[in-house]
């Protein structure tokens, strides 16, 4: 049974840096089996629930309670689709502060080193123009890198709006 929510996950899964795991949620309620035991009648012949004799209450009450389990189980996927970006937009952030400190830490010992050693060959004030511009160029590079992560975070949960755009047409009698 193919079904939008296939990919869906609990909020309180426990996931690492793959897809969430895969919980088919409409699988638990087949729609045929589900309306007719929950209503106490037989399926008809079409694969409908034989609703003949069922008071309109009773069909709106499960029309809600069918309504609130799909809102609820699309939070659910919105909070696992966006609990991944923040994840991907975290590691964007690790890599510039990783980047920044090392760099700092690199620049203040062998920039000294380095600024030294051509002070041997040229003047002091152009050997630290070298280093400085060297240290720029290092810089950039793990500036391009971090911007490079971030650009892959994509803060939109493409199912869940996908999934949402469904309920719609699933309101609509066959």
């Amino acid at each position: 049974m193919s079904s939008p929510y296939s990919g869906a996950t609990p909020a309180s899964a426990s996931q690492g840096y793959a897809e969430p795991a895969t919980q088919n949620y409409a699988s638990d309620y087949p729609a045929t089996e589900a309306i007719g035991d929950k209503l106490g009648g037989p399926i008809t012949a079409e694969g409908h629930p034989d609703v003949e004799g069922t008071s309109v209450g009773q069909l709106l009450g499960e029309v809600s309670k069918d309504l609130s389990t799909l809102m609820r189980q699309e939070l659910e996927l919105a909070k696992a689709e966006l609990k991944v970006e923040a994840k991907k937009a975290g590691q964007g952030a690790g890599m510039f502060g990783a980047a920044g400190f090392a760099g700092y830490m690199v620049l203040m010992f062998l920039s000294f080193a380095l600024w030294w050693a051509l002070e041997n060959v040229m003047d002091a004030g152009l050997a630290a123009l070298i280093v400085a511009i060297l240290w720029g160029v290092i810089g950039a590079v793990a500036f391009v890198m971090g911007r490079k992560k971030f650009q892959q975070v994509n803060p939109k949960p493409e199912r869940t709006v996908e999934t949402l755009q469904q309920v719609p047409g699933a309101l609509k009698p066959n």
